[in-house]
């Protein structure tokens, strides 16, 4: 950076001194060609940037990289190769509404927001950079560090009680929800809902667990008010913005999402139209394209489940199943799941690897198949002993594994 700079002031003189012999030739252009002289100078003089910059110490020769997280993409904008001390200066120009950059070494991450034409100063040391860095010169940026960390504590405390081998796979599941939950609420309430027009806020909207996000846009109706709240804002503050459009255009099809469960959610039906003795086929088409019956599979102990992969627990569930499949599919358990998902092309990226069978319903939530086994809510399942009988819905079961092993 430093370089090109040096050579854009060599670049200039060459120039003035060329200039000054063409205008000494031709006295009469003089007067015009100074003023655009001045011109130039003054447009390139008052481009306004903002600046970060810093020292990333025990990385000498790795590759610093500063880019731009976009909506869409993430984009490489500059680079450096670290020296003994580490020092690095980026410097871009400015944004009219608060936009989202990283520094980046190998898979260490640290993530800065910029507003206006501040200067961000950022000490760290590698490889711990992503967890133990410094920031000054922005609020923003601290208290994206504050929310980094504590995502990072969150996961690794899910971690820990997934490989609790004292915790049943119920027991595990219930306290990573309520783990989920309780950082949510901290969350919403101290940062978001505190000051939402801050880059801050919309950063935390958009944090994850796993390939989950921890604020579900899809289908949860406070999480999508969360969005909402944020959206207005940057209405208000950062007017014209294309992550403000882009937050209204999340919470509006979120809304949308809400209204057709719900609508659906009022659907009653006959609970004795559902017979404890019999079976309802499902016919569907699963992920490799084969016509599926759930009755073909009389003679093995079936678990029903109905999911939408786009729920906020939708990974943990999914693990759940694969836990349970592992263990008992050698023993006749088969796991027969119906996908309610609209977008065909999202369920085969995220069933490609499952190795039960996976159909898809592509009414999606006004599908008869939920009213005629009379769902309310998703996810649901139901198990289905070896000769075709339903035996329990989930509401009847207190341990599924146990359910499991005393069909099998």
């Amino acid at each position: 950076m430093f370089e090109k700079i040096k050579i854009l002031l060599v670049f200039c003189s060459l120039n003035r001194i060329f200039v000054g012999k063409f205008i000494n030739r031709h006295i009469k252009m003089r007067k015009y060609l100074m003023a655009a002289i001045v011109l130039l100078g003054m447009a390139s003089c008052s481009e306004k940037k903002f600046h970060v910059e810093g020292n990333i110490t025990n990385a000498k020769d790795s590759m610093l990289y500063f880019e731009n997280v976009g909506l869409e993409n993430i984009n490489v904008l500059d680079s450096v190769k670290l020296g003994d001390d580490g020092a690095f200066a980026f410097a871009q120009p400015q944004n009219e509404a608060p936009e989202f950059y990283r520094l980046r070494i190998a898979d260490q991450i640290i993530n800065v927001s910029i507003d206006s034409t501040e200067t961000v100063t950022i000490k760290a040391q590698y490889p711990q950079m992503a967890t133990q860095y410094e920031v000054s010169g922005s609020d923003d940026c601290a208290k994206i560090k504050e929310l980094t960390l504590k995502q990072i504590d969150l996961q690794n405390r899910a971690i820990a009680i997934s490989q609790n081998d004292a915790l049943s796979i119920d027991e595990s599941n219930d306290s990573i929800l309520k783990m989920i939950s309780d950082y949510k609420q901290d969350v919403k309430n101290n940062y978001i809902l505190k000051e939402p027009n801050r880059s801050y806020s919309y950063f935390a909207l958009f944090q994850a667990i796993g390939n989950m996000l921890i604020f579900n846009p899809r289908s949860n109706k406070d999480d999508i008010k969360v969005f909402a709240a944020v959206a207005t804002s940057w209405d208000t503050y950062h007017p014209n913005s294309e992550r403000g459009a882009n937050l209204h255009n999340i919470a509006i099809e979120g809304m949308k999402n809400v209204r057709i469960t719900e609508a659906n959610a009022a659907k009653r039906i006959d609970v004795s139209k559902i017979s404890t003795t019999g079976l309802i086929d499902i016919a569907l088409y699963d992920n490799k394209g084969q016509l599926r019956h759930l009755t073909d599979l009389k003679g093995k102990v079936v678990l029903l489940d109905f999911h939408l992969f786009g729920l906020e627990n939708s990974p943990e569930r999914i693990l759940l199943l694969r836990e349970l499949y592992n263990k008992y599919q050698a023993q006749g358990l088969e796991i027969y799941q119906v996908a309610l998902d609209a977008d065909e092309h999202f369920w085969k990226q995220q069933t490609a690897a499952l190795p039960w069978i996976c159909v898809r319903d592509p009414q999606g939530m006004d599908s008869e198949t939920l009213i005629t086994y009379n769902i309310q809510g998703l996810p649901e399942y139901f198990l289905i002993t070896r000769d075709n009988s339903l035996y329990k819905r989930s509401g009847q079961v207190k341990d599924i594994e146990a359910e499991i092993k005393s069909l099998l």
